[in-house]
C-alpha cells in the first residue's frame, strides 16, 4: 500500500507547542503542558482544515480560566462566562478528558463544592458564584464522571490510585444527595417523572416545546412552578431519562467504592426512573417521547428531546433504529442537510434561524457533541457517519465556532469560541481519522477521511494523527488507499478503508468494524502477516489470533425522504 510518506514526516516533526502558540496566561502553562504530554497533533493535506484544527485548540484555552480558588476549569465560552451543569460541567469535560483531564475533574469538581445543604446543585457556577434558580440537567453528569474516571484511571479497583477514589467517593455522595432533592422537590404529581418547571431546567431557550411557560422557575426558586399555570408542571421525558441514567452509573460507582448494596438500590431506582419514562411520556403511535402537562395531555412538539432521552441508554436497539428510521435520519423531520435539527423540520413553528441563540431549529453544536453516545451504545457506527461528514465539511469553513449552525448552508450562527463546537472538532476527528481512546481501555483507529460533501471542495483527503497512550506512541494515516497504524514509529498493523481497528490500550488487536454502508473485503496486515476478511456496514468481527470471526452484524438503517 502506498502511504503518503510526507504527510507523515509533517506530523512526526510539527511542534504542536509552536502550533498552540504561547498564553499571556500564567495558569496556561500547567494546561498547555497537558496537553503536550497527551501526544495529540494532526495532519491534514488540506491546510485549511489543519489550520481550523489548531485554530480550535488554541481558542480551547480560550475557555479554560481558573475558578475562585485558582484552579483552571472549562467555561461555555461565547456568551456564556460561566461553567453550565448541562453542558461544561457533564459533556464538554467528559470529551475535554480524552485531552487535558485535570481541568475536567476540576470541572466536575465545581457542583460537588458548590452543592446547597439541601442537596441542590447549581446550574452553573461563574465568577460571581453558584446560581440555583433552575436545574438545567441534560447529559447525566454521572456518566460523564464514570467515563472521566475509568479512562484516567488504569488497573483494576484495587489497586486504582487512592487520589482517583477520593475524587469519584465524592462525586458519588454529592450527586446521590441531589438525587434526593430532585425526588423530593421534582415529583409533586407522584408519577416518578421528573418535572419541569421552567424553560430553563432542560436548556431549551426559545423551543416551542416551552411556548407560554416562563423561562426560570416561581420565584427564582427551583422548588417551585408558576401556580396560575393551566399546564405546569410538565413530567419531563428528557429530565426522567437523565436521572435513569444517573442511577444506572451510580449503581456502578457504588460497587466500585466497594457498597454493593448500594449499587443494588441505584439499580431498583433505575429501572423504576425508566418504566416511569415509558408509561407516561411514550406515545406508542407516533413512537416518540413528549412532555405531559398537568392536565394529562401530551406536549406534541418534536424535538431534539427524543435524541436526549436515547442518549441516556434508554430503551433497546429495536426503538432505537425506529427513532433513526422515522426521525432522526428523515429529511423532513431532523436530517437536515446539516443535521442534526433542534425541532423537527415538518413541524409549523420550525424556526431555521441561527442568528440567535435558539432551540426552535437550528442545528446546535450541544446537540452534536451529545449525539455519538446514543448512536454507538447501539452498534450504529456507519449511521452516525452521515451525521458527522456534512458537520466536517461546515467545520472546515469555521472561523468564530459558533453555537449554531444553520442546518441549511451549514453557516456559523450565535456567538463565538463557544467550547462545545471547538471540542466537536476535536472530537468527530477522532472518531472518524484519528485516534479514540475509550473507558472501555480500547483505542480507536478509524480508517475514513472526511467527505468533500460541499461543492466537491476537499476537508481532508489524506490525514495523519498521533497521540500518546501509556508513554507509547501511536500514529494513524489515513489514505483512501489504506490506513497504517504505528507504534513508537514502526508500523504495526495495516488495513483498509472504511473500517475501523480496535485494539487495547499496547496496541494489540481485538476486532474490527466496517464503517461504511458497502461492503469492505481485504486483508488486515499484523506485523507483517495477513488476515483476509470480508466485513459488512456495522459488523464487527474479532481477531482470534488466526483470523476473524463474526461478533455481531445488525446491518444498517438507512436514510429515508418522506
Amino acid at each position: 500500500m502506498r502511504l503518503n510518506d510526507s504527510l507523515l514526516t509533517r506530523l512526526r516533526k510539527m511542534d504542536p507547542a509552536a502550533l498552540i502558540g504561547e498564553s499571556k496566561q500564567a495558569y496556561h502553562s500547567s494546561v498547555i503542558a497537558e496537553w503536550l504530554h497527551s501526544g495529540v497533533k494532526f495532519a491534514s493535506s488540506s491546510q485549511r482544515f489543519e489550520e481550523v484544527y489548531f485554530s480550535a485548540v488554541r481558542k480551547l484555552l480560550d475557555c479554560i480560566a481558573p475558578a475562585r480558588g485558582g484552579v483552571p476549569v472549562l467555561r461555555e465560552g461565547g456568551d456564556y462566562p460561566g461553567t453550565w451543569l448541562e453542558s461544561t460541567g457533564t459533556i464538554n469535560a467528559e470529551l475535554l478528558s480524552r485531552f487535558v483531564p485535570s481541568v475536567a475533574e476540576a470541572t466536575f469538581r465545581l457542583f460537588a463544592e458548590h452543592q446547597r445543604a439541601d442537596g441542590q446543585m447549581p446550574y452553573k457556577v461563574t465568577e460571581q458564584g453558584p446560581a440555583y434558580r433552575q436545574i438545567q440537567m441534560v447529559t447525566p453528569l454521572a456518566r460523564s464522571v464514570w467515563n472521566h474516571f475509568k479512562l484516567n484511571v488504569r488497573g483494576s479497583s484495587s489497586d486504582s490510585n487512592a487520589k482517583d477514589k477520593v475524587f469519584l467517593k465524592e462525586m458519588y455522595t454529592a450527586m446521590a444527595r441531589f438525587d434526593d432533592w430532585l425526588a423530593r422537590y421534582r415529583n409533586t404529581r407522584g408519577t416518578g417523572s421528573v418535572e419541569a418547571f421552567c424553560t430553563f431546567d432542560t436548556g431549551h431557550d426559545l423551543s416551542p416545546r416551552f411556548w407560554h411557560i416562563p423561562d426560570s422557575a416561581h420565584l427564582d426558586d427551583a422548588r417551585q412552578y408558576d401556580p396560575g399555570s393551566p399546564v405546569l408542571p410538565f413530567l419531563a421525558p428528557d429530565l426522567t431519562a437523565n436521572v435513569f441514567c444517573q442511577r444506572k452509573y451510580l449503581a456502578r460507582m457504588a460497587r466500585e467504592l466497594g457498597a454493593g448494596a448500594e449499587g443494588a438500590a441505584w439499580e431498583t431506582k433505575a429501572l423504576l426512573s425508566e418504566e416511569s419514562l415509558f408509561r407516561h411520556c411514550f406515545d406508542q403511535n407516533d413512537e416518540f417521547f413528549y412532555d405531559v402537562d398537568r392536565n394529562g395531555e401530551f406536549v406534541r412538539v418534536q424535538s431534539d428531546v427524543l435524541l436526549r432521552v436515547l442518549a441516556c441508554e434508554t430503551g433497546d436497539r429495536a426503538l432505537f433504529d425506529t427513532a433513526l428510521r422515522r426521525y432522526l435520519l428523515n429529511t423532513s423531520k431532523f436530517f437536515a442537510k446539516y443535521p442534526l435539527t433542534s425541532v423537527a423540520m415538518d413541524d409549523p413553528r420550525f424556526d431555521p434561524s441561527s442568528a440567535y441563540n435558539s432551540w426552535a431549529g437550528p442545528t446546535n453544536f450541544l446537540t452534536l457533541i451529545r449525539t455519538p453516545h446514543a448512536f454507538e451504545y447501539h452498534g450504529r457506527y456507519v449511521e452516525l457517519t452521515w451525521l458527522m461528514q456534512p458537520i466536517m465539511s461546515a467545520m472546515a469553513r469555521m472561523t468564530r465556532f459558533s453555537q449554531t449552525l444553520s442546518p441549511w448552508t451549514g453557516e456559523e450562527g450565535f456567538t463565538d469560541t463557544y467550547s462545545p463546537s471547538i471540542l466537536c472538532l476535536l472530537d468527530f476527528v477522532e472518531r472518524m481519522c484519528g485516534i479514540l481512546p475509550t473507558p472501555d481501555g480500547e483505542l480507536w483507529f478509524t480508517g475514513l477521511v472526511p467527505y468533500p460533501m460541499d461543492h466537491g471542495e476537499e476537508v481532508s483527503n489524506e490525514t495523519a494523527y498521533t497521540r500518546i497512550v501509556d508513554g507509547m506512541s501511536f500514529e494513524l494515516v489515513n489514505t483512501r488507499q489504506g490506513s497504517v497504524i504505528y507504534r513508537d514509529e514502526e508500523a504495526r498493523i495495516q488495513f483498509p478503508y472504511g473500517t475501523r481497528v480496535v485494539t487495547d490500550r499496547n496496541g494489540q488487536l481485538i476486532k474490527i468494524i466496517g464503517m461504511i454502508a458497502s461492503p469492505v473485503e481485504g486483508t488486515v496486515q499484523v506485523e507483517g502477516k495477513g488476515y483476509p476478511f470480508s466485513v459488512k456496514g456495522n459488523e464487527q468481527l474479532a481477531f482470534t489470533g488466526d483470523g476473524f470471526e463474526t461478533l455481531s452484524d445488525i446491518g444498517i438503517v438507512m436514510p429515508t425522504y418522506r
